[in-house]
């Protein structure tokens, strides 16, 4: 991402959203145009982040685990790496899920908050979600896995992120096979670097 910041140019889309930020008439001061480039600036820099592809700011070495698993693999896989979801894939690699603390936390009948869409399936005949039973990890991963492929954008990415409300995504190749992962935190650190 620096190399592409190097040349970074404003665009006039960059200044006019800056221009737009402003809020009101502008009397263009010395303090107003120092403003008005940061702004843009940071326009500039949301728009070239949001132009590069996942494989730019995934993990390439990510960790995986079978659905025959055993819960206490997942445990100590998250807590020794500091990570909060771990993709589960089958014999040949391909993602068939995820497990993430919240699965586990669930074991311990930590629900997560019922949103109004929940109420609202539970008021149209569905039942809410239950507490989670289980010693492996098929039997509280969350499944089927969303994936992406490698060449998609960022700005694609975090609108997927925001419109399932999940914080991390496997990266496949061609075959569908596991080739990474991206989060939320990558997109914000793809966005903040300077």
């Amino acid at each position: 991402m620096e190399d592409l910041l190097k040349d970074l140019e404003i665009s006039d889309d960059d200044l006019r959203a800056a221009l737009s930020d402003m809020k009101g008439y502008v009397d263009v001061t010395e303090a107003d145009l120092k403003h008005i480039y940061v702004l843009a600036l940071q326009h500039a820099k949301e728009r070239v982040a949001f132009k590069m592809s996942v494989k730019d700011i995934m993990t390439k070495n990510v960790m995986s685990v079978t659905m025959n698993d055993d819960l206490d693999k997942v445990i100590r896989l998250l807590s020794e790496n500091k990570i909060s979801g771990i993709p589960v894939v089958d014999n040949e690699n391909r993602p068939t899920g995820l497990i993430s603390e919240a699965d586990i936390l669930s074991l311990a009948g930590m629900k997560k908050g019922h949103t109004f869409r929940d109420i609202m399936r539970h008021i149209l005949g569905e039942p809410l979600p239950e507490r989670k039973e289980g010693n492996r990890v098929q039997d509280i991963m969350s499944s089927p896995a969303i994936t992406t492929g490698p060449d998609a954008s960022v700005r694609e990415v975090a609108k997927l992120l925001d419109e399932r409300k999940i914080k991390r995504l496997p990266v496949v190749d061609g075959e569908g096979k596991l080739i990474g992962i991206v989060s939320r935190g990558d997109i914000v650190r793809a966005i903040g670097k300077k």
